[in-house]
């Protein structure tokens, strides 16, 4: 647990305190303090419990990892659940890490089992000027969520990246490849994920920046309203990239379609080619005495020639209707 203090007109952000000042703290109204729980304990939830008063449930959901992003109001408190991007995710494996907050009048505390680059980027920020603390805990809950929401931009990226290189991929396929395929399932179970995500985070900053909470001033609505526009943009597109993915799909599956149809045309070209040879073959195979060309002298050799003659004439006839060596070109006029 880190606990990080900025009194009122101070030039720098305090740190190095206990868990036993917490409750002088919060009696000082012109402190902000931010309570930063990182992989916590029992004792920290205990803290949440007994210092801070907050209801079993919500402590209870944080010990969890497992939650859709949401916002509560209690007496005193709000309680969030947002999610942000790991560090190392990646189109194919979208995955996301769960931060539970709490607001107060002069607090924030944020709970989390993994480390949050957001998080620490704000501590940083913090270290080197107060300015995000000097204007309440809900401007310092408002840069922790714009951070977490910036670090999608790298991933749509990603996804934008990955959905192109996929379709040059299938349209320069020569067989079926499952492996395309695996991407494509992947890709639009990690699209699915992202646009579930981003869209109950964006019904969550649509009620954070509407006013509807005591406990966000009047003039920071305009800030939450700007997460709140970035969010949309996430949705859309996730929306479009979920589109895209579907669309690939249909190609794909085109494409295999279509080089199937390609094998199955030369196999039929052939077929056709053989039966009338075939025909010929049978009817001068046939063991009857009265049939003359049996006993002609060049009868073999006419024989060869008529099924070469049938058998080039049926591929000029192919070709002229376009059935191999390209389409069928429209005759001029005149």
């Amino acid at each position: 647990m880190e606990i990080l203090v900025y009194r009122q007109g101070g030039a720098k952000v305090e740190e190095g305190f206990t868990v036993d000042q917490l409750p002088d703290l919060l009696q000082d109204n012109t402190a902000i303090i931010w309570v930063d729980m990182e992989a916590p304990t029992e004792a920290d939830e205990n803290v949440l419990l007994d210092v801070f008063h907050f209801h079993p449930l919500t402590v209870e959901d944080c010990r969890e990892n497992r939650h859709y992003p949401k916002v509560e109001e209690f007496p005193g408190y709000l309680y969030l659940i947002v999610h942000g991007v790991r560090a190392d995710t990646s189109p194919e494996h979208f995955n996301t890490i769960e931060l539970d907050a709490f607001l107060g009048a002069n607090y924030v505390i944020t709970y989390h089992h993994d480390s949050f680059r957001s998080i620490n980027n704000i501590k940083q920020l913090l270290h080197t000027s107060p300015v995000t603390c000097q204007r309440g805990s809900a401007f310092l809950l408002y840069q922790i969520l714009d951070q977490i929401v910036d670090y999608y931009s790298p991933v749509l990226d990603d996804f934008d990246e990955r959905i192109d290189s996929l379709e040059d991929n299938i349209f320069t396929l020569k067989r079926p490849n499952n492996q395309i395929l695996l991407e494509i399932m992947e890709l639009k179970r990690g699209v699915l994920r992202l646009r579930r995500i981003s869209t109950k985070q964006m019904d969550i900053l649509h009620r954070l920046s509407r006013g509807e909470f005591p406990l966000i001033p009047q003039n920071m609505l305009p800030f939450f309203r700007d997460i709140y526009d970035h969010l949309v943009r996430v949705t859309d597109l996730a929306e479009s990239y979920r589109d895209l993915i579907s669309g690939s799909l249909e190609a794909y599956l085109s494409v295999v379609s279509n080089r199937l149809n390609e094998i199955m045309k030369v196999l039929t070209i052939f077929s056709a080619i053989m039966l009338p040879l075939t025909f010929i073959a049978g009817v001068y195979g046939m063991n009857f005495d009265n049939m003359p060309e049996l006993h002609s002298r060049y009868g073999y050799y006419a024989v060869w020639a008529l099924m070469i003659v049938v058998g080039v004439g049926m591929l000029g006839f192919f070709w002229r209707r376009g059935w191999i060596g390209g389409s069928e070109q429209e005759k001029p006029e005149g």
